[in-house]
């Protein structure tokens, strides 16, 4: 998906909120006899995005310490199991103590609650100083600085988002000296869809539905995700 022209339907492209829209065929996909329309609409966004993340991107192992940032959102779900999928040791951040329970029932070993904690003093506690193999990094500027230095040398931070801000401050000399990896991430390809459909079929992926609204109220939709009032994803129903 490195295509110059790639687009994202509601993100560069508009018309996603409607009863309708049209789409050339080789852009659907089949919905697993095992879920619904608004589960199956949970799917191709954030398990794509956070499978190339870990998958292509970082090519996580089994018994590494992976760090998946906001256990609580759609990409932070999904990621959480596809690093245990793997056989990875999780550790994830997430706003409140109820998200983290939720985010441990989905498979994460640890949870920090970045709003009582020090992310960079808690994941050494966990894993020890420098320990993490990998991070899954969608947050931006509020744990930019802290994430790098949780790697250990020769570990890899995977990006794809800057919720909380894209300008980010970077010492370069823990960059080039612990020889760290940064990458970039955006979707995938549709061969791993189709991957990531069979392990949900198979039952060992399961899309976080958060809350659903009607098309009506996509105002409160809107709240509701910046307000963090959900877990996973907030899908419209027409």
């Amino acid at each position: 998906n490195l295509c110059s022209r790639y687009k994202i339907l509601g993100e560069n492209v508009s018309g996603g909120y409607a009863e309708f829209i049209a789409v050339t065929a080789r852009n659907l996909l089949p919905i697993p006899q095992n879920l619904d329309f608004a589960q199956a609409a949970c799917l191709p966004l954030v398990f794509l995005t956070a499978w190339q993340m870990l998958v292509d991107k970082a090519k996580i192992r089994p018994g590494q310490w992976v760090l998946v940032h906001g256990g609580g959102s759609g990409v932070g779900s999904a990621g959480i199991q596809i690093a245990k999928l793997y056989g990875c040791r999780v550790i994830t951040t997430a706003g409140s103590d109820e998200k983290l329970e939720r985010a441990k029932a989905l498979g994460a070993d640890f949870g920090i609650n970045y709003k009582k904690e020090k992310l960079l003093e808690a994941v050494t506690k966990i894993a020890g100083r420098q320990a993490v193999d990998v991070v899954l990094e969608h947050v931006g500027k509020a744990l930019w600085k802290e994430s790098l230095l949780c790697l250990k040398w020769g570990g890899v931070l995977v990006t794809c988002g800057a919720t909380t801000g894209a300008e980010v401050e970077t010492d370069l000399r823990q960059v080039f000296f612990r020889q760290l990896q940064i990458l970039g991430s955006t979707m995938g390809s549709r061969g791993s869809q189709f991957e990531i459909l069979r392990h949900v079929e198979a039952g060992r992926l399961k899309p976080v539905l958060g809350r659903t609204f009607p098309l009506s109220e996509a105002w409160e939709a809107h709240r509701a995700l910046e307000a963090g009032e959900f877990f996973g994803k907030i899908v419209l129903i027409p």
